[in-house]
């Protein structure tokens, strides 16, 4: 007897739960869950086999909200346990769900280990420069002179940059996008699953209540033409309205500054093409900001290698290959022992 398997197709609705969504009114991370919804839809993924992992913040919500597996775990901790998850099944999709203040502080010894190792997770690190959960401190990544109740006179700390932290954590994979820019977002976390290994998406999200409008200098659709670097492949890095402005390389010094093609002798051919394998140049790239720059979104870097999942589970196997029949009591017993007489 043949049993016939239907492939079951889902829409974005399907990958919604029965619990009320309950964020600010037009905090971004209603524009962010409708883009993950979308993406899971049109990747075709299985639910049973999709898990989602958060730790402490208002992203964190993000397992409630998924009509999917997930945990809901501590503050920090989502891509330690995330990793156990992976190790213990790989054959799940496992997304890691974090916030600038989640990922970075108190979380960022293990961001930087799932990193490193290159565990097979979609990291998606939500920045919106700020503490919301916790009414409005400061974060890792909060600008010089923020103000906030917990730095009533201003932030004194330099920022962290994420998708330069994720490039200097070994990362093989970093890519940027934007709340609202929902088919930019979409195609970025399509390539952030496909690629084998663990994949950073920082994107940037607003906090309208504590942090309103701190991205407006890039994302407003009166600013964002001649301040978003929207980089792919293999194209050059053009942007502005009529997209002659272009990133070049100053001569003589690892510099890159903004030209005009047309001006000054300028041709396209002066304009440095995207690599998205050169680490180099995505490390210059997640550099960059306004106003002397534009900011890159996109995927500024990706160059696969074994995930560490596939590897651990290869050592095992060629472990047990020499082992005709493991035995946990010659484990236990082996090296020295001790002998208890009555």
């Amino acid at each position: 007897m043949t049993a016939t398997t239907t492939v079951e197709n889902l829409a974005p609705k399907d990958f919604a739960s029965d619990q009320e969504v309950r964020w600010c009114p037009g905090c971004g991370d209603y524009a962010v869950l409708k883009a993950v919804q979308r993406t899971l839809a049109e990747l075709g993924v299985k639910k049973e086999n999709t898990v989602f992992v958060s730790g402490i913040g208002c992203s964190s919500r993000f397992p409630y909200y998924l009509s999917t597996y997930g945990f809901h775990t501590i503050h920090g901790r989502a891509p330690a346990v995330a990793t156990g998850v992976k190790l213990a099944n790989p054959e799940l999709d496992v997304w890691v769900v974090t916030g600038d203040g989640d990922g970075l502080s108190i979380g960022g010894n293990h961001t930087l280990h799932a990193l490193r190792r290159n565990v097979d997770l979609q990291i998606l690190l939500f920045n919106n420069e700020i503490y919301g959960l916790t009414k409005g401190q400061y974060s890792p990544t909060s600008r010089r002179g923020t103000r906030s109740p917990s730095t009533p006179h201003g932030s004194i700390e330099l920022p962290v940059t994420p998708a330069s932290f994720a490039l200097g954590a070994g990362a093989r994979f970093v890519a940027r996008s934007v709340d609202a820019q929902q088919a930019h977002l979409c195609d970025t976390l399509k390539r952030a699953h496909e690629h084998k290994g663990a994949s950073f998406v920082e994107i940037y999200q607003n906090c309208v209540v504590f942090n309103d409008r701190t991205f407006s200098r890039f994302t407003d659709k009166d600013t964002a033409a001649d301040n978003q670097l929207l980089v792919e492949h293999g194209k050059p890095l053009l942007f502005g309205r009529d997209r002659k402005r272009g990133l070049s390389m100053r001569s003589g010094c690892l510099e890159i500054e903004v030209v005009t093609v047309g001006e000054n002798g300028v041709t396209e051919a002066d304009v440095l093409v995207h690599d998205e394998t050169n680490r180099n140049l995505a490390g210059l790239l997640a550099s960059l900001d306004t106003p002397e720059f534009p900011v890159a979104l996109g995927v500024l870097y990706c160059d696969a290698a074994a995930s560490y999942d596939a590897e651990i589970h290869a050592q095992v196997e060629a472990a047990r290959s020499k082992t005709d029949k493991p035995s946990l009591n010659a484990l236990l017993r082996r090296g020295q022992t001790w002998t208890v007489a009555g």
